[in-house]
């Protein structure tokens, strides 16, 4: 089964590659990325470092009525989980919750619970960002005009629309957990009692790790603005990147290409492989007519530097928790 998966995954990559060097001068984009500002793309590395920072303390937040998980045990999770989903398509999923299960009273079913609340609160906060680059913001002078942004008004309605259900899905889940229980324990009467029980368990520990949709609203406030944070921070990244390649794009325009890349980087390739370039490259050239060569020599600048340093990072805590992977292969097969 992990074949099979690591096969498609692989495929879908190599795919995607395809797309993203299809009409590539390959001269050109090697003269582009030799001629990248360095100082703007150090920036860049700090400011990916800087967010998962910001991805650690929110975690903090949606963990706080399970637990008080210690900061420095919050990164060092955080960043062990992103780095497994670059080399395990959806292993941070897995990685992240356990390793906080270990160590404190939170069950892996409620900290993975965390973990869709968290993917489910950066899809509304870039849905904001989008929603303000379309109705709020100033329309940049180099925008294209065609019908891509009619397109994606369309998909960011039905995302918004698609993110408001699964909320309102979790909250009741959360606050109807016996009739939730009641459910589920008539859905696995006919199945083996040690299974059915196991299931059962998941269920009741994952509607527990909700617990943060009922919390004060002054604590979601909070969870909202630091959301803003980690966003922002990626969005300083893409800005700056852009700079380094010569691109004098306006601060946010990065809301549109993190749009892009919301849509690029769901698709399950080993370390967003091919749909974070694509999607990169897409954005600069569609909407905002960029270069094709120099727009692939950014989409490979950004990815590089937005990956690298927490793989290494990621690596190096992996070991310090005892860790290998082949172990995080294998925790998220079983899942």
């Amino acid at each position: 089964m992990r074949g099979w998966r690591v096969g498609i995954s692989l495929l879908l990559a190599c795919g995607l590659l395809l797309v993203f060097f299809r009409g590539v001068d390959w001269n050109a984009m090697g003269r582009a990325l030799r001629a990248a500002d360095p100082l703007y793309l150090g920036g860049v590395v700090l400011a990916t470092l800087a967010t998962y920072v910001a991805r650690a303390w929110r975690w903090g937040f949606l963990l706080a009525p399970l637990a008080r998980v210690p900061f420095v045990r919050l990164f060092s999770a955080t960043v062990i989980g992103f780095m497994s989903g670059m080399l395990i398509p959806r292993a941070g999923e897995v990685v992240r919750p356990y390793l906080v299960a270990r160590n404190y009273p939170v069950s892996t079913s409620a900290g993975f619970a965390s973990i869709v609340l968290e993917r489910l609160v950066d899809l509304i906060t870039v849905l904001l960002l989008f929603a303000l680059y379309l109705y709020v913001l100033p329309t940049p002078p180099t925008q294209t005009r065609g019908p891509l942004l009619g397109v994606l008004k369309i998909a960011g309605a039905a995302a918004g629309a698609g993110a408001l259900v699964i909320l309102a899905v979790l909250l009741a889940w959360h606050r109807y957990s016996d009739g939730a229980m009641r459910l589920a324990d008539r859905v696995l009467r006919p199945f083996p009692a040690r299974f059915a029980a196991a299931v059962a368990r998941g269920v009741r520990s994952f509607g527990e790790g909700l617990a943060v949709l009922e919390a004060s609203p002054s604590h979601l406030a909070a969870i909202l603005a630091q959301s803003l944070v980690v966003w922002l921070l990626l969005a300083v990244s893409i800005y700056w990147n852009n700079r380094a390649f010569g691109l004098d794009l306006p601060f946010h325009t990065a809301f549109l290409i993190l749009a892009f890349l919301t849509v690029g980087v769901a698709i399950p390739t080993p370390g967003t492989v091919g749909g974070f370039h694509a999607f990169y490259r897409a954005a600069l050239t569609e909407a905002y007519g960029v270069d094709n060569d120099v727009a692939a020599a950014a989409g490979i600048a950004s990815h590089a530097l937005g990956n690298l340093p927490v793989l290494l990072l990621g690596l190096a805590f992996l070991g310090r928790e005892g860790l290998t992977v082949g172990k995080v292969a294998n925790m998220s097969e079983a899942r």
